[in-house]
Parts: C-alpha cells; sequence; structure tokens
C-alpha cells in the first residue's frame, strides 16, 4: 500500500513543527546552533516554528496522510541570487528565536552564501519524519513525489544534507554533491547537493 500524501495548510502548522522538532533535536547541525540540551529543547521548536511558517507562505509543506512525516519546499526562480550582507532575514530570525545565539543567524548567512543561484529549482529546506517511524520509507515517499513533478516539468533539485545517513539517501534518489561542503564553524559538515531532471522518469 502506497504512502497517502497532502498539502498542508495553516492548519497543520503545530503538526508539522512538531514533527521537525521531534526529528531534528539530536540532528548534527541542530545540536551546533544550540549545544546545550536544555536550551536546544527550549529554543528549538521556536525555530521550527518559524521554518514552518516562511515555508506554508512561500512555498510548500507535503505531509502524510497519518501524519508521521512531513517536507518543506521553497520555489526558487532563476533570477534568485546569493543573500548578501543588506539581507536582514537571518537577523530577524535570530532575534525571534534565541537573540543571544549568533548561530541561529549565522547558519542562515552560510547556507544562503552557498545556495546555487541562476536556474530555477526546488529547494528541499527540510524534510521531518517521527523517530519511531523512520527508516520505513516515508522520508524517500514524499522527496519522490516532489521529483517526479521536477522530472516531468524538467526542473532541477537542491538541498544541504545535514547527516551522512541523509546524504546517502539522496544520493539514491539522483542527487550529486555540488560545489564544496559547508563547514560550520568548530562544527559538522553540511553537503550541498543538487539534481538534473531526469526526462522521462516522472511521466
Amino acid at each position: 500500500m502506497g504512502v497517502v500524501i497532502r498539502t498542508a495548510d495553516e492548519g497543520d502548522r503545530e503538526l508539522v513543527t512538531r514533527l521537525l522538532d521531534e526529528a531534528f533535536q539530536d540532528d548534527p547541525v541542530s545540536v551546533w546552533v544550540f549545544p546545550d540540551a536544555a536550551h536546544r529543547r527550549a529554543k528549538h521548536p521556536g525555530l521550527m516554528g518559524m521554518f514552518t511558517e516562511v515555508v506554508l507562505a512561500e512555498g510548500r509543506v507535503d505531509v502524510t496522510e497519518d501524519g508521521t512525516a512531513c517536507a518543506l519546499w521553497l520555489p526558487v526562480p532563476a533570477d534568485a541570487g546569493h543573500a548578501d550582507e543588506e539581507d536582514d532575514g537571518p537577523v530577524r530570525l535570530r532575534e525571534a528565536v534565541d537573540p543571544d545565539n549568533e548561530r541561529v543567524e549565522l547558519i542562515g548567512r552560510l547556507t544562503a552564501g552557498i545556495h546555487p543561484a541562476g536556474r530555477a529549482h526546488e529547494y528541499l529546506w527540510m524534510i521531518g519524519v517521527a523517530p519511531e517511524r523512520q527508516g520505513e520509507g516515508l522520508g524517500t515517499a514524499l522527496v519522490r513525489s516532489v521529483l517526479d513533478r521536477c522530472d516531468r516539468e524538467g526542473l532541477p533539485a537542491y538541498l544541504e544534507a545535514s547527516n551522512a545517513d541523509s546524504r546517502r539517501l539522496y544520493e539514491r534518489l539522483g542527487f550529486a554533491l555540488t560545489g564544496r561542503p559547508l563547514d560550520l564553524p568548530d562544527g559538522p559538515r553540511m553537503w550541498p547537493m543538487w539534481r538534473e531532471p531526469q526526462p522521462g522518469r516522472g511521466v
């Protein structure tokens, strides 16, 4: 039986925020942003809530019908360039989530700085699966549903893998490393990955 996927709306905000919080509490990048475990438990949900808010407004959130997994996608136009020093989005994010934590702002600036420019593409911002359901293929099903559309429409896709396991998953889905890995200061490595459309596959 296949995985049933629907598009989330404002009524799913709390569900999506909770899924992302649970899925990423122990992710290497989240641990780098919030090194203290107690502080992470307190502030991490707010960061995931802000991400959810942005994507509900500007992109698309897919969620499995049973509410155990979600994927956040943003459409990036061809004329979108790299974020510059004047972009106050990361500043506003830090001020809203954890004003004294410069890493909340820094992660936004660093990932924006490596984001490919010049071609329209779909950006997989985050994908979260409830811890007790991980390893069942839910994340793969969520990603494939959008990649099938990308293949039909001739659109590339992009993401940053935040750990080695997710990198291997994305490689199986046709993503390849692009550019140089991002080594967070005194922290883990992130892998920018790009996928060209595969004509005929999404038909």
